[in-house]
């Protein structure tokens, strides 16, 4: 495998394992904070602000997945 390639698949990886478990995150702290967006039908603000940080969590997740990564580049 060249290292374009492997690199493209380990930056692909961890932005997959980064939006993943930052949305579980923020839908966890959504939950703990009040704001229920995936068990509620309503549309107001709980719910979208439950989505926004669900949606900051995404976000967060894969920057730090990313600098995860490339830490873990510099050290191998």
């Amino acid at each position: 495998m060249n290292q374009a390639l492997k690199n493209a698949l380990q930056e692909g990886v961890a932005d997959a394992f980064g939006f993943v478990l930052g949305a579980l995150a923020g839908w966890k702290l959504g939950l703990a904070l009040g704001f229920d967006f995936v068990g509620s039908a309503a549309w107001g603000l709980p719910q979208i602000t439950g989505l926004l940080l669900i949606l900051a969590g995404c976000g967060a997740g894969r920057l730090l997945c990313r600098s995860l990564l490339a830490h873990w580049r510099q050290t191998h």
